[in-house]
């Protein structure tokens, strides 16, 4: 019976472990990565047999189901960092601009999806943070898009005023000319 695998693995030596583990078993582990950076990547063993299985191998196989679903399947797993957040990058939806880079918390996202207003965490202020709540400047969410990995958004939006609280249409009114911040347009 065949085995397929999925490891998550951080560091070269991960993966190195991770093969060795099937190779000493005798498995003849046919190992195919998507590339060396930290990603998934697949294992077929084609002389395993589930009864021979240690507890790496169990845990692994546990493992390989949620990350392929994050990464290929249709269920919304959205994967947090140590702090709790995600990325989101909100961008206007007519002209495709990049209003803002912020982060979002499970409280942000419910909010966000719920009333369709961008809600962000505030790390400076740790709270939750509607974008406007202040300014009057909401971004009315029109489509939420996930990464490959489920830890970063994109979120189309129609802009009810300048996004950036310096007043400018876009948080991303600069742009780096060797030393020097120089503004755009």
């Amino acid at each position: 019976m065949a085995l397929y695998a999925a490891w998550q693995y951080d560091l070269p030596q991960d993966r190195d472990r991770f093969v060795s583990t099937f190779r000493a078993k005798d498995k003849e582990a046919i190992i195919a990565s998507v590339d060396f950076r930290p990603q998934l990547w697949l294992s077929r063993n084609i002389t395993a047999r589930r009864r021979g299985l240690g507890r790496l191998e169990r845990e692994v196989l546990r493992m390989s189901a949620g990350n392929i679903e994050r990464e290929s399947g249709s269920t919304f797993m959205p994967r947090f960092d140590a702090q709790g957040l995600l990325t989101a990058i909100a961008v206007d939806s007519d002209s495709r601009e990049i209003l803002m880079v912020a982060f979002m918390d499970v409280q942000a996202l419910d909010k966000t999806r719920e009333t369709g207003l961008a809600h962000f965490h505030s790390r400076s202020r740790g709270r939750l943070w509607l974008k406007g709540e202040t300014s009057g400047h909401f971004l009315r969410v029109q489509e939420i898009r996930v990464d490959c990995d489920q830890d970063a958004l994109v979120m189309l939006c129609k802009p009810e005023g300048p996004a950036c609280h310096t007043g400018a249409p876009s948080c991303f009114y600069r742009k780096l000319d060797g030393d020097t911040l120089t503004r755009i347009g």
